[in-house]
């Protein structure tokens, strides 16, 4: 869900890719998996809305990965 239409923000692929942004401003450059670890560590994060994060994340320009699974800050 892209914008929740009840109170629970954290459901949104808006937060949630807030949260991986953070993660990825700590660390600019990480392997895919690695910075899923740490995403479901902290937050409980499930792979498929993580999935989701990487790709909307893609489509407004702020993280690309590369065809060796890094992903990283788009500048």
């Amino acid at each position: 869900m892209l914008l929740p239409d009840n109170i629970h923000p954290q459901l949104s692929i808006y937060y949630n890719g807030s949260l991986v942004l953070k993660e990825l401003k700590q660390h600019a450059k990480q392997q895919v998996f690695d910075l899923y670890q740490r995403i479901k560590s902290q937050y409980n994060m499930s792979f498929p809305t993580f999935m989701l994060c990487l790709d909307w994340l893609y489509l407004i320009d702020s993280a690309k990965i590369d065809d060796d699974g890094w992903v990283e800050l788009c500048s």
